[in-house]
């Protein structure tokens, strides 16, 4: 109750009253937007191209491979090198693929693997720059902003996927292909550049890790050496993995659903309408107790949405389920963000952040590899389906696994490596 007593109430816009955290969120919005368009122009360009939920997936592997490859020299770069330096090569090196993209279309080369090359460049800045972005921001606000300033950086993730999906349809339909789609993202892109370049972090805290194989590994062991965060990621790694259903969303909209790349654009966004009003709600009711059980629930109403969207035949219904299935995922990524941030040293964050790129980014893309593949074998409903009932079983077999984990109350900062 003492505790309880003199906690400091932080104001809801909080974050927003520091300059470089307003000019991240700018630089965030243009390029999260940006890559949304081209993600949905890739995956229906890919597809008319070829027809093969299977090809679709090798987009998904041509991104995993150097995030797999390269994450843990990328969270050592992020604790040697600037991170904004490095983020703004990031911008740099996107739009330039990008506009690689809309010479290719332009062009009618009918061959993907030039996509691929493509792909696997655009992961591999991405493996760079998301350890370097993840230990920027805890830089831009003071610690007692900071859980407010990750609710607000989740909503304007979620502005941006909500908007450049639903952007990329509609210029994709609207233009009837998808070089228009790729050259406004390569301007987005730059104008992220643009945004992010005034930025004025905080100084590293700690001394720069010094190059060298121990400090390569320095972050994998201080996730086995932390249970909840090895839990928190173990936990999102297999859903994710599993519950790749939005691989899979070019076929659901093209031959299950019947509504063109604009209801692809849509239905694409629909998980991010979700995600977004629960960011905006927990910037203004934060979660402070049972932190572990919103996790656990969250993950598991995720699964169980991913079965029911698999399972609709109705475009309103696969909507909604995409909402909520995108309202649960983000409950859990806040939570799993506040335990990286709080509970790693500055001076470890970006390998840490490596480490969950490896584990948890990563299985984004080798998601959506083993939906292509699964549904190439099963059938796209099925696979979709067998997807969310994994999710399920993951979700029991974690909460015995990590039991402290499951009864996580409040999360607490820690300058401690043990």
């Amino acid at each position: 109750m003492g505790a309880a007593s003199h906690a400091v109430v932080v104001p809801p816009r909080a974050a927003f009253g520091h300059a470089s955290f307003r000019r991240w969120q700018l630089a965030r919005l243009a390029s999260i937007v940006g890559n949304q368009m081209l993600s949905v122009a890739i995956g229906w360009h890919v597809y008319d191209l070829t027809r093969s939920p299977l090809q679709l997936g090798n987009v998904g592997a041509a991104t995993f491979v150097p995030a797999f490859a390269f994450s843990l020299a990328a969270g050592h770069t992020a604790d040697r090198l600037n991170r904004k330096r490095i983020v703004l090569g990031y911008y740099l090196v996107v739009a330039a693929c990008a506009l690689a993209l809309f010479f290719l279309a332009r062009a009618h080369v009918p061959a993907v693997w030039p996509i691929f090359v493509i792909a696997f460049c655009m992961g591999t800045a991405r493996t760079f720059a998301g350890p370097a972005a993840s230990a920027l921001l805890p830089a831009l606000v003071p610690t007692e902003h900071f859980g407010n300033a990750v609710a607000w950086n989740s909503v304007t993730w979620q502005l941006a996927t909500i908007l450049g999906p639903a952007l990329g349809g509609g210029v994709y339909a609207l233009s009837g292909g998808a070089p228009a789609v790729f050259a406004t993202s390569a301007v987005l892109l730059l104008a992220a550049f643009g945004f992010a370049a005034g930025l004025k972090p905080r100084p590293l805290e700690g001394s720069r890790a010094p190059a060298s194989l121990a400090g390569l590994f320095a972050g994998v062991r201080y996730v086995f050496r932390n249970a909840d965060i090895l839990g928190s990621i173990t936990l999102d790694l297999f859903a994710v993995l599993l519950g790749g259903a939005t691989a899979l969303l070019p076929i659901f909209a093209s031959e299950i659903l019947h509504v063109g790349p604009l209801g692809l654009g849509v239905l694409r966004s629909a998980p991010a309408v979700g995600a977004g009003a629960t960011a905006f709600w927990l910037a203004h009711r934060p979660i402070v107790r049972r932190s572990g059980a919103w996790m656990f629930g969250g993950v598991l109403v995720f699964g169980v949405a991913t079965i029911v969207f698999a399972l609709s035949r109705s475009f309103a219904l696969s909507l909604v389920t995409l909402a909520v299935l995108g309202a649960s995922d983000m409950v859990s990524v806040v939570v799993r963000q506040m335990l990286l941030q709080l509970r790693t040293p500055d001076d470890m964050r970006g390998r840490v952040a490596a480490v969950n790129l490896v584990f948890v980014g990563a299985s984004n893309e080798l998601g959506e590899w083993e939906s292509g593949v699964t549904a190439a074998w099963l059938g796209v409903v099925p696979a979709a389906a067998a997807g969310g009932v994994g999710t399920v079983i993951v979700v029991a077999a974690c909460a015995l696994l990590f039991p402290g984990l499951r009864k996580l109350d409040r999360v607490a900062p820690t300058t401690r490596r043990d």
